[in-house]
C-alpha cells in the first residue's frame, strides 16, 4: 500500500511539474520581444467596468451549468441541491489550477461527499456534458471560419512571408502530408485493427469512444429535453459575453464587433484546452496571435496587435483567475459544512 501511495503521489508531483512546465514555456513564447511599456500603457488606459461586467457573466455560467448538471443527473434518480451542485462545480475548476483536467475527478468526488451520487454516475454526465460542450464550441468554430476567415488567411500568409516562404496555400505540401498521413493512418489501421485490440490503450480508446457514444444517447432519455437546450445556450452566451465584453475594457479593441467576438472565444478556448496549468501561458499566446490576426486583417500592424492581444489576454485570464480562485476557495468551507449536515443527519 506504501509503495502504491509512493508512486501515486509521484505520479502526481511530476503531472504537476509537467504541466507548469508547459505553461512556463509557453508565457516565455508570449512574452518573447514583448515592448513592457507599451503593455502598461494599455493597462492604465483600460476601463475595468467592463471587466467587473464580464466577470458577473462568468459567475452565471457558473449558476447555469449547475443547474444543468441537476438536469442531466435527475434520470438516473438523483435530486441534487442546486447550492451544492454550484460548490462543487466551483471547487473542481480549483482543482484544475493545479493538475489539467483533474477537475472532473474531484467533482464527481466532492458531490459523493455532499449528495452521495455514486461517482461513477456522476462522472458519467461530466463526460457527457464534455461532450456537449465540444459541439457548442465547434459552433462558434464555424461561425469564427465564416465570418473571420479573412483573419486566419491574413496570420497564414504573415506567418510565410516572414520565413520567407509564398503566401499560397495552394503550393504548401504541408496539407498534402497531412493528407497522405492521413491515408496511411487509415489503411493501417483497417489492416491491422485486429492485433491493436490486444493492447490496453487502444481498448481504453474505444471505450472511451463506446462511453461517449452511450452518453450522447442518454440525453434522450431526458426529461426535460428544452430545459437542457436553454440552459446550454444560456451557458455558452456568458462564455462569449464574458469574452466579448473584455475587449471594451481597452480602447484599441473597443471597436470590435460581435463576429470578432466569435474568433476570440474560439482562439481563447483553444489555448485553455493546452494542458498547461490554469492555461497560463497558453491562453495568452493564443490570444497574441489570434488579435494579431484580426489586426492583420484590418491591414494595421501585427506587431501592435500582438501586444494589445497581450494586454487582452492578461486582463481576461486575471479575471478568469480571480473567479476560480475566490469561487473555489468559497468552495471549500461550503462544501464541508454541506458534508457535515450529512453526518449529522
Amino acid at each position: 500500500m506504501d509503495q502504491v501511495n509512493t508512486k501515486f503521489t509521484l505520479r502526481t508531483a511530476l503531472t504537476i511539474v509537467v504541466s507548469f512546465g508547459i505553461a512556463a514555456l509557453f508565457m516565455w513564447w508570449a512574452l518573447q520581444d514583448m515592448e513592457f511599456r507599451k503593455i502598461s500603457g494599455y493597462f492604465a488606459e483600460a476601463n475595468y467596468f467592463w471587466v467587473f461586467v464580464a466577470s458577473v457573466f462568468g459567475l452565471l455560467a457558473y449558476w447555469f451549468r449547475a443547474v444543468r448538471w441537476n438536469l442531466l443527473l435527475e434520470p438516473l434518480g438523483h435530486t441534487i441541491s442546486t447550492s451544492n451542485s454550484f460548490w462543487t462545480i466551483s471547487f473542481g475548476y480549483l482543482m484544475n489550477l493545479t493538475i489539467p483536467r483533474s477537475g472532473e475527478v474531484a467533482r464527481a468526488t466532492a458531490l459523493f461527499g455532499v449528495e452521495k451520487v455514486p461517482v461513477d454516475e456522476s462522472f458519467g454526465t461530466i463526460i457527457l456534458e464534455r461532450v456537449v460542450d465540444l459541439l457548442c464550441m465547434l459552433v462558434f468554430l464555424m461561425l469564427a471560419l465564416i465570418f473571420r476567415y479573412n483573419a486566419i488567411i491574413s496570420f497564414y500568409r504573415y506567418i510565410t512571408e516572414e520565413k520567407g516562404k509564398t503566401a499560397d496555400a495552394s503550393q504548401s505540401p504541408i496539407l498534402y502530408i497531412v493528407a497522405i498521413a492521413g491515408i496511411v493512418f487509415f489503411l493501417s489501421f483497417v489492416i491491422f485493427r485486429k492485433h491493436l485490440e490486444r493492447f490496453t490503450l487502444y481498448q481504453k480508446v474505444q471505450n472511451f469512444i463506446s462511453g461517449i457514444l452511450l452518453g450522447l444517447k442518454s440525453i434522450l432519455r431526458l426529461r426535460q429535453k428544452q430545459r437542457f437546450l436553454w440552459y446550454t445556450i444560456a451557458i455558452w452566451l456568458c462564455y462569449y459575453l464574458a469574452a466579448y465584453l473584455v475587449c471594451f475594457a481597452l480602447p484599441a479593441t473597443s471597436e470590435f464587433g460581435l463576429a470578432d467576438g466569435f474568433f476570440i472565444i474560439v482562439v481563447g478556448t483553444l489555448g485553455m484546452m493546452v494542458p498547461a496549468s490554469g492555461g497560463i501561458g497558453a491562453f495568452h499566446l493564443a490570444l497574441k496571435f489570434g488579435i494579431m490576426a484580426l489586426w492583420l486583417s484590418m491591414g494595421r500592424d501585427p506587431v501592435e496587435g500582438g501586444d494589445i492581444g497581450l494586454s487582452y489576454a492578461f486582463i481576461s485570464h486575471t479575471m478568469q483567475l480571480v473567479i476560480m480562485l475566490v469561487m473555489g476557495a468559497l468552495s471549500i468551507p461550503m462544501l464541508a459544512r454541506a458534508r457535515a449536515q450529512i453526518s449529522r443527519q
